[in-house]
């Protein structure tokens, strides 16, 4: 195969847009002798004469015209590969994989990739649901580019691997079934409901976050159902199977109705974390940024 060389294939293009050695040196700031060395080296390279002597001047060959033919393809592509590397760079093109936990990604992930696809087409994100913990595993992989989690579950603020981005303080409100005698009293408190019935899973994250806000309350509270998904233990709820603490940013069915605790409402912590350098540039900050204004939005 011959060998193809970007340098001298633009000299050779010069040339037959300048008509003469001189003008394509002059074009290309080089020496005439240069520009005629690297054209016989592209000849050689190529195996064909490109060059004829007219006179004083030289012309192209119609094995130089039919390079050059090809060449030209070569070079829009070239130019739609600065064009994308630009964007890339300026953070306007690009692929970035976001690990989050459930709740997170229809109330926050889904409305910063809608607000990205009008503002910056360019960046496709793809996601991927994970536990909290199980996120920042897969960041540390570098199977996702930025994770979302909750405080409680993140690495330390002086783990060296991330760097971590606090997004949002997520209340936490009590679930009750729709004919709860507690449904619609005024200034309810978590204490309120020590006796009931409560549904949480039997370990993990969230049956610690019940645990500790009962517990600060003054009671521990009686597990009568294990469940670990929020549509489970939602529907179980509804079906006046028990109370729970269900974070704000969880979607709601019509049978349950959620109550702001007045006095000890307890608050989960929602952060992004990239490695370290990673969210300072490029297509990953402009997914923070718009996971940023989601998370703003949710509390105003």
């Amino acid at each position: 195969m011959a060998e193809w060389d970007i340098r001298k294939l633009r000299i050779l293009r010069t040339l037959r847009d300048r008509g003469t050695v001189t003008a394509t040196a002059a074009a290309l700031h080089m020496t005439p002798s240069a520009v005629s060395q690297q054209l016989t080296n592209l000849s050689r390279q190529l195996g064909v004469e490109l060059l004829q002597a007219q006179g004083r001047r030289v012309r192209l060959t119609d094995a130089a015209r039919l390079v050059l033919r090809h060449a030209e393809a070569v070079f829009e592509q070239l130019e739609r590969a600065d064009t994308e590397l630009a964007a890339y760079v300026d953070g306007e093109a690009g692929e970035v994989r976001v690990g989050a936990f459930s709740t997170a990604v229809p109330a926050l992930v889904v409305p910063a990739v809608t607000a990205l696809r009008a503002a910056r087409p360019g960046i496709t994100v793809r996601v991927r649901e994970a536990e909290a913990q199980e996120a920042y595993e897969l960041l540390a992989a570098q199977e996702v580019d930025l994770a979302l989690s909750l405080a409680a579950q993140a690495p330390t603020a002086g783990d060296p691997r991330f760097t971590r981005v606090p997004l949002l303080a997520d209340p936490l409100d009590v679930a009750l079934p729709r004919d709860h005698p507690l449904a619609g009293a005024a200034g309810l408190r978590l204490a309120d409901l020590a006796a009931e019935p409560w549904i949480f899973g039997g370990s993990g994250p969230w049956s610690d976050i019940t645990r500790g806000a009962c517990e600060a309350a003054g009671f521990r509270p009686h597990q009568g159902h294990a469940a670990a998904g929020w549509t489970a233990i939602l529907a179980m709820v509804e079906a006046g199977m028990g109370v729970a603490l269900v974070p704000r940013m969880a979607a709601v069915p019509t049978g349950v109705v959620m109550r702001d605790l007045c006095e000890d409402r307890p608050v989960r912590h929602v952060v992004a974390a990239v490695r370290k350098g990673a969210g300072e540039g490029g297509a990953v900050s402009r997914v923070l940024d718009a996971l940023r204004r989601a998370a703003t939005d949710r509390e105003t």
